[in-house]
């Protein structure tokens, strides 16, 4: 009786994870510039991080209009909902420690002309994606980026 009693729970956790909605894979973007990352879903919290356009945030939980989001870096922090948006954004995550650039090139391939290069925490706009590649863009410059040198959506 214990054995089938055990098995029952596990089907039944199991399943319930499949079919659960993931809360922390929704991604969001900073809509403009200097907008504050607080300390707590308050006007009242402290700033702890001034962010620019664009800038991707994933959401890890919601509390009223207030919205609680992690950085590439790992920061944790509240913004109100109203400041960011569902457009696509990138930012570049290698080469933090080597101050090195990662290549935009004209077509999604190691192979093809490099149009322009890329400092770590560089935000891009993103156009498309295919396979392991991102079409971006970032002032003038359309391009494409290997994607595991960004992070966002």
């Amino acid at each position: 009786m214990k054995k089938n009693t055990f098995i029952i729970l596990f089907t039944f956790v199991l399943l319930s994870s499949l079919t659960a909605e993931p809360v922390m894979a929704k991604m969001v973007a900073v809509k403009n510039d200097n907008v504050n990352m607080r300390s707590g879903p308050s006007l009242n919290k402290a700033v702890i991080w001034k962010l620019g356009i664009g800038f991707p945030l994933k959401i890890i939980k919601r509390s009223g209009k207030w919205l609680k989001v992690k950085d590439f870096e790992g920061t944790v922090g509240w913004v109100h909902k109203d400041v960011v948006n569902s457009s696509g954004h990138m930012i570049v995550k290698a080469q933090k420690r080597s101050k090195g650039k990662i290549n935009v090139r004209d077509k999604p391939s190691t192979r093809s002309k490099v149009i322009a290069k890329a400092y770590y925490g560089v935000v891009f706009k993103t156009l498309g994606q295919r396979k392991n590649w991102v079409k971006v863009q970032h002032g003038n410059v359309v391009g494409w980026i290997k994607r595991s040198l960004l992070w966002g959506f």
